[in-house]
């Protein structure tokens, strides 16, 4: 862990509070309220098939982001495991413990993650 000034155990906690929202927000967002097998037609005016699928193509950059967000609190956890926390993933500099702070799923350091 690049901070020792940072509590490990808070952090995990936080983490894993966190990977549990978005799961279930993931599962929420991905639950398949209608018959999947039903086409989407695309009439001239908008109706309930072009609104629908809009809210489709919605809740698949919802979930897309939510994935993402996931998958950061995945590794942060993992590098709490490895003992490399606070350490950036692509540069291997060491993430301010401010940005660790404010976001605990921070694999990157500030640069790192703009470049993303």
């Amino acid at each position: 862990m690049a901070d020792p000034t940072l509590d490990q155990d808070a952090v995990r906690r936080e983490l894993e509070r966190e990977r549990a929202v978005l799961t279930s927000e993931m599962a929420d967002l991905t639950l398949v309220t209608r018959d999947p097998s039903a086409t989407i037609g695309f009439g001239k005016r908008v109706g309930e098939g072009t609104t629908e699928a809009i809210t489709r193509i919605e809740r698949v950059g919802a979930a897309t982001a939510l994935e993402s967000k996931l998958n950061d609190v995945r590794r942060a956890l993992e590098k709490l495991d490895e003992g490399t926390y606070g350490l950036c993933d692509r540069c291997g500099r060491v993430i301010p413990a401010a940005r660790l702070e404010a976001r605990p799923s921070s694999v990157l350091c500030a640069p790192c993650s703009a470049a993303r």
